[in-house]
């Protein structure tokens, strides 16, 4: 086998990642209209995101709570 070989069958292979820094997360809504935002926090917050934030179903400033965005397959 040559060089040129070994370089092709090494690129099909998939590296590694490391964990990421930051979690994506969804704000849902405390006012029950299912709205919700898409947020990145970073992974060494423990305490859940809380945040005022503006709701257009109901038309007012409403608590948003943290829920976690779970991974598809």
């Amino acid at each position: 086998m040559n060089g040129n070989t070994e370089a092709i069958l090494f690129s099909c292979f998939a590296m590694a990642k490391g964990k990421t820094k930051r979690l994506i997360v969804r704000l849902v809504s405390m006012a029950g209209t299912g709205y919700y935002y898409m947020m990145t926090r970073s992974r060494l917050k423990t305490r859940p995101l809380e945040f005022m934030k503006y709701d257009p179903i109901v038309r007012k400033h409403v608590l948003f709570v943290e829920q976690k965005v779970k991974k598809g397959k």
